[in-house]
């Protein structure tokens, strides 16, 4: 099983990034996707998640309006769109796959497969 992150960088605040994470070895189709992310210094938070037919999408109250996942499930993929970026969005966001629907942000025992992280900066 693989989940891997990729799209990360550094953007100046008000700008975007696409990032994208490709899943392998396991039933993709079937589960949900989730993106946490921790900031240097604190603990993981909970971002975003997406249903296995991509039909229900929640949101942490902080992204709203700024972020949008999406997912494909003939590639295997999710992304996570990223807009009218700031300084405390910068993190090391992390691709995470359940059964079920979580806002989990306990870490990656917490779910059934869990990336390793793709780098967001924010900064001018």
């Amino acid at each position: 099983v693989q989940l891997v992150e990729s799209g990360g960088g550094l953007v100046r605040p008000g700008g975007s990034l696409r990032l994208s994470c490709a899943a392998s070895g396991f039933t993709f189709r079937t589960y949900w996707m989730f993106w946490v992310r921790q900031a240097p210094g604190t603990g993981l938070e909970w971002v975003s998640g997406i249903s296995s037919g991509g039909m229900v999408t929640d949101y942490a109250d902080s992204v709203k309006g700024r972020f949008t996942i999406s997912r494909d499930n003939a590639k295997n993929t999710v992304y996570l769109q990223m807009n009218s970026l700031k300084p405390e969005d910068t993190a090391v966001y992390y691709c995470a796959a359940d059964r079920k629907f979580t806002r989990n942000a306990q870490g990656p025992r917490e779910y059934d497969y869990w990336g390793p992280g793709t780098q967001v900066t924010v900064s001018s």
